[in-house]
């Protein structure tokens, strides 16, 4: 009798949603009902079901072309341009068509575009490198590598790129380029970035290793500045493993990073031709392997790419209606956004004062994998070390040195550290209905934040 009660139970509330759902279709409006089942209960980690209890599509995603691409390869003999394989330059040649760019320089990875870039602008010791605090760690590894000093601009919360509008403040007599970087996918406001770097003469490298596809004002980010930076490494919308890229418009300068990634050698030459270009170089090349699954790979990023757009405005209107989330925002002048990361801030005053540390836990149990992202780039204690250490005791005048850490505050960036929220770009690659239940987590957590604080 108890068991034909709770049959009949769960008979009626299906049928509930299934009406629900046609008087919804009906009606015009969305046919999902108000809440799920499982976001109707209590949180995973209160004892509640999570709401997803599949995993998020895999990452990389392989097809049969990217085995006939390396199968090429492999039975060619010629594994590497500096052998006779073509392959990468096949892939320059369509990347630069591709992105409207003039030249192109295919690297190991996006540290090595970013360090070729500096190298061939001939930035060195004694000179200063304006960047971003909210960026993955090689922009601030390559500046060093030159000896040159890191000098960090505080980052716009709302867009979670550097802001611009303090960019002028900070160069000096000492300043020899300025490295924006296109967090997430979004794009920094390259108008104002491009009009002080102009009033001074200063050369900009654009880190667009997270912004493939990315356009400001309709033209593909990586080609507005001097430099263009690309990484292909393992997590990236367009990746091979670990590779890179640098663009560039002018001739000589393309010429100059050809020259440093491959030790000082001229294009076209190959086999025991000993002659050099430049005046340092290093071994930064990309395999023909690496350069073949870039080409495969071509078949399917747009496609991914429009998916992911569709998904990510979709879930950033659900999480706009959620008080406490803030998504990011694109600049208007961004007309595409590559959207590697789904970042948002999270205001815990509004979630019952639950710490991020356990929201990000308890969405975790949801099943909705997530990260805090970035902690303070300029607050890094080997930056203290190395500025301590004998080579720039040598090359900075000890009240520059003793002033680094002051001039340097980010007190923006240090908040939006603490808020920040990120999901992996793969998360935006499945149907709508997955944005929805990451919504459906995130409401169900803020319902019982005051129960997971005191858990």
């Amino acid at each position: 009798m108890l068991r034909d009660m709770k049959t009949a139970a769960v008979v009626s509330r299906r049928r509930f949603i299934q009406s629900a759902a046609t008087a919804g279709a009906v009606m015009g409006v969305s046919a999902r009902p108000v809440m799920f089942a499982a976001e109707a209960g209590k949180p995973a980690r209160l004892g509640g079901a999570a709401v997803r209890r599949e995993p998020f599509p895999a990452w990389p995603v392989t097809a049969a072309n990217d085995e006939q691409a390396l199968l090429e390869v492999l039975r060619s003999r010629k594994w590497t341009r500096s052998y006779g394989g073509q392959m990468t330059e096949r892939f320059e040649e369509i990347y630069a068509q591709y992105t409207g760019a003039k030249h192109c320089v295919a690297v190991a990875n996006g540290t090595s575009a970013l360090f070729a870039s500096l190298a061939a602008l001939e930035v060195g010791p004694g000179d200063e490198v304006i960047l971003p605090p909210y960026t993955f760690v090689a922009t601030l590894n390559v500046v060093m590598l030159q000896y040159a000093l890191p000098i960090f601009v505080d980052t716009d919360p709302d867009t979670f790129q550097i802001d611009a509008r303090k960019i002028e403040g900070a160069i000096t007599d000492r300043t020899t380029a300025i490295m924006p970087v296109h967090i997430g996918g979004g794009v920094a406001d390259l108008d104002s970035i491009l009009a002080a770097a102009k009033t001074r003469k200063l050369p900009v490298i654009e880190d667009a290793c997270q912004a493939h596809l990315a356009e400001w004002r309709g033209r593909k980010v990586g080609t507005l500045g001097d430099t263009g930076c690309f990484s292909f490494q393992a997590s990236k919308n367009w990746n091979c493993a670990e590779g890179g890229a640098v663009l560039c418009n002018d001739e000589r300068l393309a010429h100059k990073i050809y020259a440093f990634h491959t030790n000082c050698r001229a294009r076209k030459v190959s086999g025991y031709n000993f002659s050099y270009l430049g005046s340092r170089g290093a071994n930064l090349r990309l395999t023909d392997f690496q350069a073949a699954l870039l080409l495969s790979q071509m078949q399917r990023v747009e496609e991914q790419a429009r998916r992911r757009d569709e998904n990510a405005q979709y879930l950033a209107g659900l999480l706009r209606q959620i008080p406490g989330i803030q998504p990011a925002k694109t600049h208007e002048d961004c007309t595409r956004n590559a959207w590697h990361l789904f970042m948002f801030r999270y205001q815990a005053e509004r979630f019952a004062g639950l710490p991020r540390a356990r929201f990000l836990d308890a969405l975790g149990a949801e099943g909705i994998p997530c990260s805090g992202g970035y902690s303070p780039l300029n607050k890094e204690p080997f930056i203290k070390a190395a500025l301590e250490s004998r080579a720039y005791q040598r090359l900075y005048p000890p009240e520059t040195l003793k002033n680094w850490a002051e001039r340097t505050q980010c007190p923006m960036n240090d908040r939006l550290c603490r808020e920040a929220v990120w999901f992996t770009q793969n998360m935006l690659l499945g149907p709508r209905s997955d944005m929805d239940q990451i919504a459906d987590a995130i409401r169900k957590i803020q319902r019982y934040a005051a129960e997971l604080a005191k858990a």
